[in-house]
């Protein structure tokens, strides 16, 4: 059955394990909501868990919500730039980073001006450095109970930590801060390199029958 996914910025191990073993459909027809992994991911750094935002441009109140494939990325500040080097700094110790850095440097050199498309490269890249297809199915219309899926939709959800049972792998930091779960993809991919699917095609998605 297909697994229905928000595209989320560089998604937590969680979601990119559904998309490692499932069919996958995008939920892009959905409205933009505040606190979401939409615009939001977490990485290990030496001071331990860190926040990665991308600012949004805001509409007006009197516009009312906006749907998700309409919000337009704020550039005027230069919140690539620090991404990246914030990912430098935290994993340029990494087994990996070295061997994947010249494939994920390009989504914090070229500018984008829709969120979702964005959102959606980052996944395509990360896809292609383990190797695995990029899913392209998309919906066309929103559904709040859709048939016929799994609706793992509300992994979107950035305050609600998934019941999910995630092995233990070597972290940069985990000397210092023990082993944080459920980090972006990238903690993965830049400790675990090569190993990374494998890892991913382990995981137990019971969570998606609860």
């Amino acid at each position: 059955m297909i697994a229905l996914l928000h595209p989320v910025y560089i998604p937590n191990i969680a979601t990119f394990a559904i998309i490692a073993q499932k069919e996958v459909q995008w939920e892009v027809e959905d409205n933009f909501q505040k606190q979401t992994y939409r615009n939001r991911a977490y990485i290990c750094t030496d001071r331990g868990k860190l926040m990665l935002n991308i600012p949004i441009k805001h509409v007006g109140k009197n516009q009312g919500r906006q749907k998700y494939k309409d919000v337009q990325i704020e550039n005027d500040y230069n919140w690539q730039r620090q991404h990246w080097r914030t990912l430098q700094t935290a994993y340029r110790t990494s087994p990996f980073f070295e061997y994947y850095e010249d494939d994920i440097a390009p989504l914090y050199e070229e500018p984008f001006v829709s969120l979702l498309d964005y959102n959606l490269k980052s996944i395509a890249i990360i896809c292609n450095c383990l190797q695995i297809e990029m899913p392209s199915l998309r919906t066309a219309k929103y559904f709040d109970e859709p048939s016929n899926h799994k609706d793992a939709r509300f992994l979107v959800n950035a305050k609600t930590e998934p019941a999910i049972d995630l092995p233990e792998y070597n972290q940069v930091f985990g000397d210092r801060h023990g082993f944080l779960k459920n980090m972006s993809i990238l903690d993965l991919l830049f400790n675990e390199g090569t190993s990374a699917l494998t890892y991913l095609r382990t995981i137990n998605l019971d969570l998606l029958d609860a």
